[in-house]
């Protein structure tokens, strides 16, 4: 009985070892990192880890996915790391790709998100101003950042009434020539645990340079958050 006794501690004794020690974690449906990442870093790995930063660049910013480990990303994991309660200290290494990794499902987009959420229009996401990859991925990359939205928000759901659009479908429900819709990255976002104005007061914190709601021409009724190239926020009953 003792010697079993010992060979379970010592079984879970590798187990925390494999969990919580070096750079790496266990490997995932969707993304691996194998190595820790920290300022300096450059490559595809920190482009994955950016894409999944970009709802935490900090009030009014956006974290460029380069796959450069600059300044911008070191604040936007340590906002990360903070929020989930983890050693805040900058260093993506095997308790953050936990964390991450528990947050995404085996299609790159995190849990409480779907592309079919997303895509209300063609779902082979062609038809728009860009291409379809290009499309899904800016659709992709907002996610992201509604998944950090929806987290400072006390993890209680977003509903998403809109998503990309083609041309065709934006014509059939009467949308501006150039929406960002079109561009996939271009969400609306209905009344359901929050308030149209809260979810546009808390978007200035997770990366969307367009944010439009209640008081903005046609937005009574929703908030639409994107990823245009310049900032504009507008939802003047929010005090936007």
């Amino acid at each position: 009985m003792l010697r079993l006794v010992s060979y379970l501690a010592s079984l879970a004794l590798v187990a925390v070892v494999l969990v919580t020690g070096g750079g790496t974690a266990q490997a995932d449906g969707c993304y691996t990192w194998n190595r820790t990442l920290s300022q300096g870093a450059s490559g595809e790995d920190v482009r994955q880890l950016q894409i999944r930063l970009s709802g935490y660049p900090g009030y009014g910013a956006v974290l460029s996915l380069d796959g450069s480990f600059g300044p911008a990303t070191r604040s936007a994991l340590v906002r990360f790391q903070q929020a989930y309660g983890l050693s805040a200290d900058g260093v993506a290494g095997s308790a953050t790709y936990s964390r991450l990794y528990a947050l995404q499902d085996d299609d790159c987009t995190p849990v409480n998100f779907t592309y079919g959420e997303l895509n209300n229009c063609n779902s082979d996401w062609s038809g728009g101003r860009v291409s379809a990859a290009t499309a899904r991925f800016n659709a992709l990359v907002s996610m992201w950042k509604l998944q950090a939205m929806r987290h400072a928000l006390g993890d209680q759901p977003i509903r998403v009434t809109s998503g990309f659009r083609s041309v065709a479908c934006n014509n059939a429900v009467g949308g501006a020539s150039d929406s960002r819709h079109l561009y996939g990255d271009g969400v609306d976002l209905g009344v359901g645990s929050h308030t149209l104005c809260r979810m546009a007061q808390q978007a200035r914190n997770h990366g969307f340079n367009g944010i439009l709601g209640p008081g903005y021409p046609g937005h009574g009724d929703h908030t639409h958050v994107d990823h245009r190239g310049s900032r504009f926020w507008s939802a003047s009953s929010c005090g936007i």
